[in-house]
């Protein structure tokens, strides 16, 4: 049976990477895939994976109906065997029930991919919707690291290289953007309560210490 199936971590987990295994594995036995995605770091219309791989995609922009996207493609002559959504928690609710219906009415299996929750801990709205909506949520086994060692469970934004915890859900970023910018940092619990980012981490470490006083 055709399922919706939400693959889920924090960022550097290898979600994009394991959509583009999935398009390649299906592609190879001659199956084609839909492939959309929001914002993805490569530029509009892509899907790209922090290891250097990419492809083509269609941007799932605001409002879009990803249900009547298929639908006419698919009456133009278009084959669809697959979905593959990355990014989904950039998608709308209304969106992610789409999805479902795509699965529902059109018998065709879709694989999302995205973060759970926001640099707040707050889930995504898309997210959130797939959860109560997927047949099977899944979170991926390639756990991304906390600066500490620790496994990373939550996302952090930076901005100058101090998280912060206030401003818009959504900011596009990477993790690999000079410390003026916005950027984004996997971290533990513990950390991301203490706001405790590596770049603190590394002022701390090379701040003198304070002498006791007698």
């Amino acid at each position: 049976m055709p399922e919706l199936v939400f693959f889920s971590g924090t960022m550097d987990c290898g979600k994009s990477t394991l959509a583009l295994q999935i398009e390649h594995n299906r592609s190879a036995r001659g199956l084609q895939g839909m492939i959309f995605t929001r914002d993805d770091r490569a530029g509009e219309g892509k899907l790209s994976s922090r290891l250097g791989l990419v492809t083509e995609a269609v941007e799932a922009a605001p409002g879009m109906d990803l249900y009547g996207h298929l639908v006419d493609q698919m009456s133009k002559g278009g084959k669809v065997d697959y979905v593959i959504v990355d990014e989904a928690q950039f998608l709308a609710p209304e969106q992610i029930d789409q999805l479902a219906r795509v699965v529902d009415d059109l018998d065709l299996d879709v694989f999302a991919f995205g973060i759970t929750t926001d640099f707040r801990t707050k889930l995504f709205p898309g997210s959130q919707r797939l959860i109560e909506l997927a047949d099977r949520v899944e979170t991926l086994q390639v756990e991304a690291m906390c600066w500490c060692g620790a496994r990373a469970t939550h996302n952090a934004r930076t901005v100058g290289g101090e998280m912060v915890v206030e401003g818009e859900q959504v900011v596009v970023g990477d993790v690999n953007r000079p410390a003026a910018e916005v950027g984004y940092e996997v971290l533990c619990r513990r950390h991301h309560r203490r706001r405790m980012t590596s770049a603190a981490a590394r002022a701390a470490a090379l701040s003198p210490d304070v002498l006791p006083v007698t």
